[in-house]
């Protein structure tokens, strides 16, 4: 049977668990080759075995995403070793404090958007010609509704996704002359360690898993995707243009 992404070159940050986890497994699923990215050895081992129980094929990256350097390291060896990058999954993110603004301490702050950022800005800029390198470049990031709706007692968390979000918008209408193609993904409440952390009452029960949620990421990373510079509301299961406030 053949694989729709076959060949393909994909790289997942966040791949350790939850999301990012159902992601890297999907891709490699579809035929991808994923390079999965996170800080937590032990999980990326979790990945690569159940990846291989599938059939597919891992590369893992033990990497801290506020390590910039390494970051351009890791664009340096994908251009050595494979000459492209096909797919690029911004999936990995930090909650952060749960507390009113003014309680916040800077250290703080910078660290969450150290994370859900700057280290999106790096990956953007050190992955984007291995991108444009491929026949069909696909860049999803992952997002949240907090970002629009301005959660209270998340704002690092909140204003680090609306940054995300339109970091990705300007990158979309950069390339929009391009094959790349980039999109934002926005899972809603899901069955995740960060949900629970966030909402710890919570009956996890209620929620989707990561795993429904990745089959509906997989088909924005091929190339038969075409969209750019949209939003995906997996709640709604809609496809969103976005517009200026009313």
């Amino acid at each position: 049977m053949t694989k729709p992404l076959a060949d393909r070159i994909a790289l997942v940050t966040g791949a350790s668990r939850g999301i990012g986890f159902a992601t890297a497994r999907a891709l490699a699923k579809a035929g991808a080759h994923v390079v999965a990215v996170a800080r937590t050895q032990g999980g990326l081992e979790e990945l690569d075995d159940e990846i291989r129980k599938d059939g597919g094929s891992a590369t893992l990256v033990p990497l801290n995403l506020t390590d910039s350097d390494g970051i351009a390291r890791l664009g340096a060896s994908l251009h050595e070793r494979y000459g492209k990058l096909d797919i690029l999954v911004g999936n990995a993110g930090v909650l952060g404090p749960s507390s009113p603004i003014g309680h916040i301490e800077l250290k703080t702050f910078n660290d969450v958007m150290a994370v859900n950022v700057s280290a999106n800005f790096q990956l953007i800029r050190c992955m984007e010609p291995l991108l444009k390198r491929s026949d069909a470049g696909r860049a999803v990031f992952i997002t949240s509704g907090a970002a629009n709706k301005a959660t209270a007692y998340v704002g690092p968390y909140a204003a680090s996704k609306a940054a995300l979000e339109t970091l990705a918008r300007a990158w979309a209408q950069e390339t929009a002359n391009t094959k790349l193609r980039v999109n934002l993904f926005n899972p809603g409440p899901v069955r995740t360690r960060m949900r629970a952390t966030l909402m710890p009452g919570e009956d996890p029960a209620t929620l989707d898993t990561p795993e429904q949620v990745a089959e509906f990421i997989v088909p924005m990373c091929g190339p038969d995707w075409t969209e750019t510079g949209k939003f995906y509301d997996y709640k709604t299961r809609s496809l969103m243009s976005f517009r200026a406030p009313a």
